[in-house]
């Protein structure tokens, strides 16, 4: 994003609303196939209301090094090409959102690492705290059923999630993750890149952000990207479900609008505390 909006690239950023992604690793897209599965991966978007201009395939970087291929959409949801050709559409579009996998069950404790590695993936001191407060917006809502117990370092082995810095590889800012899985786990792995020059704030909203599609939010403005500056996005649905209590239409203030402000406090605003609580 440029100047007083920015991009979250997380594999998600914006109004309540979450797809799935799971940290088993797909078949791997390989060169030859990159072209026709990015064709099919446009023309499926279409037919599930994504505007297929908001499709690219790209590499998706682990702490240990690991590279696999994931299909983004919107620059900040990464899918695994079986997860992103499961969405279907659901005909709905209003203000929060979330996709059809929620985190259920024993899942619902969630522990998190804030990777410390003395690497080019490792957290800065102020995407730590941006980290710690990020996690202090989800468990100071008393109603809902979400615990997340951080701790910060580099073993990975029991995470549930997992944020890391991956700004080597992009000159973008903002940050990118996953939708729940099938088996109602979070997304694990989340990036953020290129936020050291922001506000501690807007580092916490960033993680919070993140934080939220991997427990299974989509973009508040999903249907118009009206936070980026944009207008007339196709208006489909897929694994868009509305979230009674919510209000019609943009909501400028939400923390899950697909672009952030750097003037973010990094807040919740009041919808997205109701989402949260139908949500779980």
């Amino acid at each position: 994003m440029k100047k007083s909006l920015i991009k979250l690239s997380l594999i998600g950023l914006a109004s309540f609303a979450m797809l799935f992604t799971s940290c088993e690793q797909d078949q791997e897209i390989t060169v030859d196939q990159k072209e026709s599965t990015l064709e099919l991966a446009k023309k499926h978007a279409e037919e599930i209301g994504y505007n297929p201009d908001d499709i690219d395939i790209r590499d998706f970087h682990y702490p240990d090094g690991t590279i696999e291929k994931r299909i983004y959409i919107e620059d900040d949801i990464a899918l695994l090409e079986e997860q992103f050709f499961a969405l279907e559409q659901i005909n709905s579009f209003t203000k929060q959102f979330r996709t059809n996998n929620l985190v259920t069950g024993n899942n619902r404790t969630i522990d998190i690492v804030g990777y410390t590695g003395n690497n080019q993936y490792g957290l800065s001191s102020k995407a730590q705290t941006g980290l710690r407060w990020a996690v202090a917006n989800y468990n100071r809502l008393n109603n809902v059923t979400l615990n997340f117990r951080l701790t910060f370092g580099t073993n990975l082995n029991n995470a549930d999630m997992y944020v890391y810095d991956t700004s080597f590889n992009t000159s973008d800012q903002g940050g990118v993750a996953g939708f729940p899985d099938s088996s109602g786990r979070p997304h694990d792995a989340i990036q953020i890149y290129n936020l050291e020059s922001f506000s501690t704030n807007v580092n916490e909203h960033v993680i919070t952000h993140e934080i939220g599609h991997s427990i299974g939010f989509r973009h508040s403005d999903w249907f118009s990207r009206q936070s980026c500056g944009q207008s007339g996005e196709s208006a489909g649905s897929n694994g868009a479900n509305y979230i009674s209590g919510t209000v019609n239409g943009w909501d400028p203030t939400s923390l899950m609008n697909a672009c952030f402000s750097a003037q973010s406090d990094g807040e919740f605003n009041a919808n997205d505390k109701i989402a949260l609580d139908q949500m779980y």
